[in-house]
């Protein structure tokens, strides 16, 4: 196996906007800086305009994390674009991460990992996966055009998957189980545009019980009669009830998480382990945005640069303990 014999001063776990935003601000303060990122771009890539970006009034997604991953490797930061799946505590100052091809070294760990969609847990959510059944409007509306569409849940996320639906979709119906959607007032204010033009409609108070259809999503059974059936027929249903952070990794180390799996951090972003850090969808801040996991993850990367040079670590795991725990945790285990 080919692993890297650099101790790198901080690993960043996770190639989005807070990840590369961690990579940028190591880079600018000298640090030998690794990204491991499973899905370069992370969740954001998925949203169709950002309008809450300082400095931008108006960007898709996907330019957003272009433009920061741009702006982090000109600072030299080593991309890897494999999936971190183990991580060792190799010598009392460093960790050493494995993929399933290669093995490195590092002073410090900033878990930029993220989040993923939540799921209903409802009869043929599963079944209907990608076949009528979807978590990501912008990428499969366009499926939908002229089509009769669904939206579960009533965060400010959903409206705008609905409002993303809307461009398409010949009716958007949002399933909601509260009294009232939670938007942005900017996004209510489109909603209600939208549902003024006879292109959205609201249902609360109401769950989706189960998802029917033959190869593909026909109807779902809701939990009270709407229109005086429970039988709702529908061409696709756009689940958007919150997300679960991807924590795992970082649980398997001994890292401690609350009840909704995020990471426990201080002001500082740390984590309960010594140069152990987190920033984002993954760390457990109430308000989550693109804006304020970039500003975690800055503050994270300057808790760790103080931590390496304030206590002045060497990575000190000789070769031997090292192809050690390459047997015992790399690929193949």
């Amino acid at each position: 196996m080919d692993h890297e014999h650099i101790a790198y001063d901080i690993a960043i776990i996770g190639g989005g906007v807070v990840g590369f935003a961690g990579a940028m601000y190591a880079g600018r303060l000298g640090m030998k800086t690794l990204v491991l990122s499973e899905m370069t771009g992370g969740t954001i890539i998925l949203t169709d305009v950002v309008e809450n970006y300082p400095g931008f009034k108006r960007l898709t997604g996907q330019e957003l994390a272009d433009n920061i991953q741009e702006h982090a490797m000109d600072y030299g930061a080593n991309l890897v674009e494999e999936k971190a799946i183990k991580i060792v505590k190799c010598s009392e100052s460093c960790y050493s991460i494995f993929t399933e091809s290669q093995s490195f070294h590092a002073k410090t760990i900033l878990f930029a990992t993220g989040a993923k969609h939540r799921e209903l847990g409802i009869p043929g959510e599963k079944e209907f996966a990608n076949k009528g059944v979807h978590s990501c409007a912008l990428c499969d509306g366009p499926i939908y055009k002229e089509k009769t569409v669904a939206v579960v849940g009533g965060s400010d996320s959903a409206a705008k998957e609905a409002l993303v639906l809307a461009k398409w979709a010949k009716k958007v119906y949002i399933v909601y189980r509260g009294e009232k959607i939670r938007a942005e007032p900017v996004n209510m204010r489109r909603v209600e545009q939208k549902i003024s033009e006879g292109k959205i409609e609201i249902i609360n108070n109401t769950n989706v019980n189960e998802i029917h259809g033959a190869g593909r999503v026909e109807y779902v059974i809701l939990d009270r009669e709407y229109s005086g059936s429970k039988k709702f027929m529908i061409d696709a249903v756009f689940v958007e009830i919150g997300m679960i952070p991807n924590s795992q990794l970082a649980q398997s180390l001994g890292i401690a998480t609350n009840s909704k799996m995020e990471i426990v951090i201080n002001r500082k972003a740390e984590a309960n382990l010594p140069g152990i850090f987190a920033a984002g969808d993954v760390a457990d801040m109430e308000f989550k945005q693109a804006i304020t996991g970039v500003g975690e993850a800055v503050a994270a990367v300057y808790s760790a640069y103080r931590y390496v040079n304030e206590n002045e670590f060497i990575c000190a795991c000789n070769d031997e303990e090292f192809e050690k725990s390459i047997i015992q945790y790399g690929k193949g285990k």
